[in-house]
């Protein structure tokens, strides 16, 4: 008798928890897609690839939301330089602010923020060296509202400058995704 008391309640306790989350306006991502070096960071590298995950908060309305994001990307030598690998680690905040309503099949977005990224180069047969800077960037993107749930399918694009040692490391990232929750 106590264990059905007991896993009643505690059923009671996961039922409630659940909807207090789903209540706190919160949509979760994970992406992927090409990043595409620009300026002197295209002069060493090629295009590469990048994935992420993200969590935003949406504010009272839906159309204002604080998004944490982190991202880990990875791009290989032009062959008219050495061999070497990029690896940009990168954890940033962003406002994002969407038209439309939440109900809405489509919905885009655009968004700006600023970060903390490791850039690291590893150059074969000599070691690696990395640092890590303040960067900024903004975006645009577009949710599409994938059957009558509240997942959705989203495409984005967003300008990075990040100021590292003697240059500024700039790319642009194109990640597409899913997001869940509110």
């Amino acid at each position: 008798m106590k264990r059905l008391l007991l896993a009643m309640v505690g059923l009671g306790v996961v039922s409630q928890a659940g909807s207090a989350l789903a209540a706190q306006r919160i949509r979760y991502g994970v992406g992927g897609g090409l990043l595409l070096p620009m300026s002197d960071y295209k002069t060493s590298d090629k295009a590469g690839w990048i994935g992420g995950v993200d969590g935003t908060y949406w504010l009272t309305g839906g159309s204002i939301g604080i998004r944490l994001e982190g991202d880990y990307s990875q791009t290989s030598n032009q062959d008219s330089v050495a061999a070497h690998k990029t690896k940009i680690f990168g954890v940033s905040g962003n406002v994002v602010y969407a038209f439309g309503t939440q109900a809405g099949q489509l919905r885009p977005y655009v968004f700006g923020g600023v970060g903390i990224y490791n850039v690291k180069i590893d150059v074969t047969g000599f070691g690696s060296a990395s640092t890590s800077k303040v960067g900024l960037g903004g975006g645009a993107g577009v949710a599409l509202k994938l059957g009558a749930g509240s997942t959705r399918l989203f495409a984005e694009g967003r300008f990075t400058s990040v100021s590292t040692q003697g240059a500024t490391t700039t790319f642009v990232p194109i990640r597409a995704g899913l997001r869940f929750g509110k």
